[in-house]
């Protein structure tokens, strides 16, 4: 056969819409010295040879780091002659791809396509790599050769991130991930295809290091292959198990590109140590919907926002990944997302056929572009009902979009599905609520969901909730949890029948048969047998339903109490037929208000103690402290006095006060607050009060007299904490001197102006064995009216003391006709809220002395 001739250079005319016009510059072929030299294999700098404790001679230790230089040069030639090899091998396979085509378009042998591959190369002046990239690209037009043609369209309007022309850049662009595809084709290997997409085409790219991770569908990863990363770190990073938030964790987990400017405050990764402020981009590897693993890609700076023709260069690299990550058993060589075989779907189809649930198997069903699509329904088991009523055959082959576009669309069911077929993961949901479309009106079906993948196929189980069902299964969890359980007895046939929870109530195995209503008197304690009797004649003999709990003795020796109730079933003729009820154990209940009964009997015991231990104190504290209204005239002073008790008779306290004129003519003025509630507290008040009268006429001053009862208090009485204060009045000089111990100062209120008293020192009562108290004086002018309380008037939970004092002032300011009147006042007024015993003693000087 002769050769043919090509006069007008058929090469040409075979890629006219894609030649070159005029000549480009020449550009560095990947896998020369010169492209190695930029990879970074440098030889490597000579070694210094030392022994440890051996002294070596000048001269022959000269020689010692020749000889590892001259090793070290040796082996960094090596390691350039592997990768220049590796690039070359990679740029013929293009080549040969591109003779293979010329072969198939001109219908030529291979010497004329390698002539016509030459001469086309020499008159566009480019070498001949490029030129087979481009012939590649020509005749695929897939993505990469898309992604070469946008970024010629950007060069060509400014936009483009080459620093050459725009030609050049497409070229090299083209060439680069023509080279990573042909390396990821040829290789054997994950880690050969991740040290070619770095070599080829992310460093250009400004990445640093690659990894590519296989995913299982447990959710674990696996580091399949790996570049610029240590031995070390690698295997650190070997295997991910589920759940440990990683990048390539979260672009598995979200399906889409993951963009992360800088790893500092980020999740870890493979190299996070090694480059912490670079920037990382992981995104999916898979082909037609199903995920293989994820391609991880590192920057040692921080990384901006990447346009998106980076981004779809990224992506087809991943795609180039997802070739090796394939796992496939032997002979299983279909693509991937295409459907499955007859072989593996016989296999899935035996497995649904032999589930009692209703299952379908569904396969994928991919577009033009290779992309998931839709699932179809390869085949329905002999369980599975549609919910329209369709019959299986109008479903097997069909596009589940189609068939069920409401149930599956609306749920987000199918966007679970695809997530069950990308990652292998399985998804299960309880009662799920699916719409159905049954002759244009919608209903809603609830089903449990089950969804796993096997191989390229899932197995989706759908079992629709059945009410009865349910509803059954609700009765008897109900039966079981009240300790229920159900009989009926036929009267005209004599069939009994229990369920299972009566014949554990009993005691009494299955095999021993049930019992008659009329034997109920025979396991019931003696005591019963009346009211059984009463119960069995209602129901029998008058047709009503009745009810009655009883002591049920087992044949185990154990009591149980129960309740039970029955109804009688009659005939259309009224006759009787059967008896229908149900037995509950009512033991807890039975013991639980045995011990309530108990607990209310000593709880009543123990409110009518309490209740006489408080009338026995209100009776004491009313003994001797009368709750006096009306004003009292002592010694040509007006004295009124207000007690309000607690609200709560259990809280009767120890709040007293005293008015009284000594003999030497001077007036006892005194209040106090014992601390504590009860019979204690009104006891101690006597014994303070008592004892502050009987100090009081040896003559001493205030502040002896606090002293003195505070030795009272420690020494004389069980451990007796109380506030006080005592003042003396001379009528005749109107001088007031006074002394408190831990209580809160007077109030004087002189005109239209109420302040307290200067704060003295003095501790509460009973604290210590030995006080010392401050004594201070206050002259009393005509009109002036003296206020002495305790806390009850002014504590609140809430509101600081020194607030509340405030508020009292300025009540106490407000005019009022008569002492009183002013007392009522400040006692309506009172923001306490503690429910405390209150004492106010009010103290007023005439505006005239008495004649």
């Amino acid at each position: 056969m002769s050769e043919p001739e090509y006069d007008e250079d058929p090469a040409e005319a075979a890629f006219a819409d894609g030649s070159r016009q005029g000549p480009r510059p020449h550009e560095r072929v990947p896998g020369t010295a010169a492209s190695s030299q930029d990879a970074g294999l440098v030889p490597a700098q000579p070694q210094r040879a030392e022994s440890a404790g051996v002294e070596i001679e000048p001269a022959a230790q000269a020689t010692g780091q020749v000889a590892v230089g001259r090793l070290a040069a040796t082996v960094a030639r090596l390691n350039e002659e592997v990768q220049a090899a590796r690039a070359a091998a990679d740029g013929r396979a293009l080549i040969e791809l591109a003779k293979g085509i010329l072969i198939e378009r001109l219908h030529c042998g291979p010497v004329q396509a390698a002539q016509q591959l030459a001469k086309l190369a020499e008159r566009s002046g480019v070498p001949d790599l490029e030129l087979a990239a481009d012939i590649i690209n020509q005749a695929a037009r897939d993505q990469v050769a898309q992604i070469a043609l946008e970024f010629l369209q950007l060069s060509g309007t400014g936009t483009g991130t080459g620093t050459g022309t725009g030609d050049d850049d497409r070229a090299s662009l083209a060439v680069r991930l023509r080279a990573a595809e042909s390396g990821a084709l040829a290789a054997g290997d994950t880690q050969a295809v991740a040290e070619s997409l770095l070599q080829h085409a992310l460093t250009p790219l400004g990445a640093a290091a690659v990894a590519v991770w296989s995913a299982s569908p447990d959710g674990s990863l696996t580091l399949r292959g790996h570049a610029g990363f240590s031995d070390d770190e690698a295997e650190r990073w070997r295997h991910v198990p589920p759940g440990v938030a990683t990048v390539a964790r979260r672009a598995l987990t979200d399906r889409c590109l993951v963009h992360i400017a800088s790893m500092n405050g980020h999740v870890p990764s493979i190299g996070y140590l090694d480059f912490p402020d670079g920037g990382r981009i992981a995104l999916c590897a898979g082909t037609g919907g199903r995920i293989s693993g994820v391609l991880e890609i590192c920057w040692p700076q921080p990384l901006t926002e990447q346009p998106p023709a980076i981004h779809r260069q990224l992506e087809a690299l991943a795609d180039l990944c997802a070739h090796t990550l394939e796992t496939r058993p032997t002979g299983d060589s279909h693509p991937p997302g295409a459907s499955a075989p007859d072989g593996a779907a016989t296999e899935l189809i035996h497995l649904a056929d032999g589930l009692h649930d209703p299952a379908l198997v569904l396969t994928p069903h991919l577009d033009t572009e290779g992309r998931l699509a839709d699932f179809r329904i390869h085949h329905t088991n002999s369980h599975f009902q549609d919910p329209a009523g369709r019959p299986r055959s109008a479903l097997t082959g069909a596009l589940l979009l189609q068939i069920y576009a409401l149930t599956v669309g609306s749920s987000d069911l199918f966007g679970q599905l695809e997530r069950v077929y990308a990652t292998g993961e399985p998804f299960r949901a309880r009662r799920m609520t699916l719409p159905t479309l049954i002759d244009q009106v919608s209903l809603s079906t609830v089903a449990d969901i089950s969804v796993s993948r096997h191989g390229d196929s899932l197995l989706m189980i759908w079992r629709i909730e059945d009410e009865t069902a349910r509803l059954a299964s609700i009765l008897q969890h109900a039966q079981r949890l009240g300790r229920i359980g159900g009989f009926e007895e036929d009267l005209l046939t004599g069939d009994i029948t229990w369920n299972g929870e009566l014949f554990a109530l009993y005691g009494r195995p299955p095999a021993a048969g049930p019992l008659s209503l009329h034997e109920l008197a025979a396991h019931a304690h003696p005591d019963d047998a009346v009211a059984i009797g009463r119960f069995l004649r209602t129901v029998v003999h008058h047709g009503r339903s009745a009810s009655v709990a009883f002591r049920l003795q087992r044949s185990d020796g154990v009591t149980r109490h129960i309740r039970v109730v029955a109804e009688p079933v009659t005939c259309s003729d009224g006759r009787l037929a059967a008896l229908r009820g149900a037995y509950q154990d009512i033991s807890s209940q039975h013991w639980t208000e045995v011990a309530l009964a108990a607990t209310r009997d000593q709880l009543a015991h123990t409110e009518q103690e309490s209740a006489e231990r408080n009338r026995l104190a209100l009776q004491l504290q009313h003994a001797i402290m009368p709750p006096a209204h009306g004003p009292l005239e002592v010694s040509g002073l007006e004295v009124a006095v207000r007690y309000r008790p607690a609200e709560s008779e259990a809280m009767v306290g120890g709040d007293w006060y005293d008015a009284v004129v000594l003999p030497t003519g001077q007036v006892l003025l005194s209040v106090g607050d014992v601390a504590g509630h009860g019979i204690k507290a009104a006891t101690g008040m006597v014994v303070l009060r008592n004892a502050l009268r009987g100090l009081a006429m040896t003559g001493a001053g205030p502040a002896q007299l606090m002293s003195w009862l505070n030795n009272v208090a420690h020494h004389l009485t069980d451990h007796l904490t109380a506030t006080a204060v005592c003042a003396l009045y001379d009528p005749p000089t109107r001088i007031m001197r006074w002394a408190r111990a831990g209580h809160l100062p007077p109030v004087l209120v002189r005109g239209d102006q109420a302040d307290t008293l200067p704060l003295t020192g003095g501790l509460l009562l009973g604290a210590l064995a030995d006080a010392d108290y401050e004594e201070d004086q206050t002259p009393l002018q005509p009109g002036d009216t003296l206020l002495m309380y305790t806390d009850g008037l002014v504590e609140r939970r809430d509101t600081a003391v020194q607030d509340s004092l405030t508020q009292l002032l300025r009540t106490a300011e407000t005019p009022a006709g008569a002492l009183g009147q002013r007392l009522d006042r400040l006692l309506t007024y009172s923001k306490s809220d503690t429910d405390d015993d209150t004492c106010l003693i009010g103290i007023q000087i005439p505006a005239k002395p008495p004649e």
